[in-house]
């Protein structure tokens, strides 16, 4: 075999596992906005860099941006050797890739060959993976086994989800994922969410690994989870599935609640940023009310007002519209919300499944 070795991500998905490192030699921002599930970022031009030459590209000519850019890139990947590679041993094999699989991840693959490891360039680059991502997904989906969570907010949908991946079940958790809880109270404040293009990287990952015979479990989701939009073929299958109805009383609901959105309970100020967003559904002034409890740190009068005005109302329209099979679910109905608890329920319904 002739190193470097070009190949497309299709031809290079079944032995994917084998490859030791996966190396994007993009800029750090392209990167950040999504690159191949496990790659490392060791960029050959950084954003100053990348915007540097493009920009002498087009203001002088291409043989000066080509000269300009060979020197930074010959530099960053020599501190990349030096940081990184120097201890890989001759077997060590690398895929690398870059935006279209030309200059970037040429330049780092040629050099990488010729010290003499059995380097792989992906033909096409991110692009070229982007694509697979795209076409595989509808493809995928009709394929999974879904078992829908349902239940009203604070029901514990996520730690039933939670519980039953401890217990061995396969599961989907698209709220981890969008790093959102799916609701208008759902940003988390420590924690942005990823890209469109991410977070169908997550997806298509973590399908890929299931197995199709066994029953993947996942929450009744909206179409977006916060800014994020799951991907149709998905969300559609998803909705024609059977349904698990979780039931908890109110009082329970409340402090699970009261748990789970700490970071609002202790902050009133962003509690209240976040109510403005329901202005034009009830009003200023019933806003206003709700407001003015979480200034008082009356919470649990709160979370109940909003359960039942806000929550519980919207979940009833949008389940029974978007969620057909909920009608004849299997219904479990929990009282407490110890792991104790949603244990017994994640053995209930593997218990059914059997």
């Amino acid at each position: 075999m002739k190193y470097p070795e070009l190949s497309t991500f299709s031809e290079i998905l079944p032995r994917l596992a084998e490859f030791d490192a996966i190396i994007d030699v993009r800029s750090p921002s392209e990167f950040a906005e999504d690159h191949i599930p496990g790659a490392i970022n060791c960029p050959v031009l950084d954003d100053q860099e990348r915007i540097k030459v493009g920009t002498m590209y087009k203001q002088i000519n291409a043989f000066e941006a080509k000269k300009v850019g060979a020197a930074l890139v010959a530099k960053n990947i020599a501190k990349h050797i030096e940081q990184h590679f120097l201890d890989k041993p001759r077997e060590w094999k690398p895929l690398v890739y870059c935006w279209r699989g030309g200059n970037r991840s040429g330049s780092m693959a040629h050099i990488l060959a010729k010290i003499g490891w059995p380097v792989v360039q992906l033909d096409g680059g991110y692009k070229n993976y982007r694509h697979h991502v795209n076409d595989s997904l509808p493809g995928i989906a009709p394929l999974i086994q879904w078992r829908v969570i349902c239940g009203t907010t604070g029901s514990g949908k996520t730690r039933l989800l939670q519980t039953l991946a401890d217990q061995g079940a396969q599961i989907l958790d698209l709220e981890e994922m969008a790093a959102h809880r799916g609701s208008v109270l759902g940003h988390l404040p420590s924690q942005a969410q990823p890209s469109q293009k991410m977070f169908e990287s997550k997806i298509w990952q973590a399908l890929r690994k299931m197995d199709f015979a066994r029953p993947v479990f996942v929450e009744s989701e909206s179409k977006k989870v916060g800014n994020l939009r799951v991907p149709d073929d998905i969300i559609n299958t998803m909705r024609a599935s059977p349904c698990i109805a979780l039931e908890l009383p109110l009082a329970q609901r409340v402090a699970l609640l009261m748990e789970e959105y700490s970071h609002f309970v202790n902050d009133s100020d962003a509690l209240n940023t976040r109510l403005d967003c329901l202005v034009s559904l009830y009003g200023k002034e019933k806003i206003q009310q709700w407001k003015d409890l979480a200034s008082q740190e009356n919470m649990v009068e709160l979370v109940t007002e909003l359960l039942a005005k806000h929550y519980d109302p919207a979940y009833l329209k949008s389940i029974n519209k978007n969620f057909p099979n909920s009608t004849n679910a299997l219904n479990l109905k929990q009282n407490g919300i110890s792991y104790a608890d949603f244990e017994g329920s994640a053995k209930e319904i593997l218990r059914h499944m059997r």
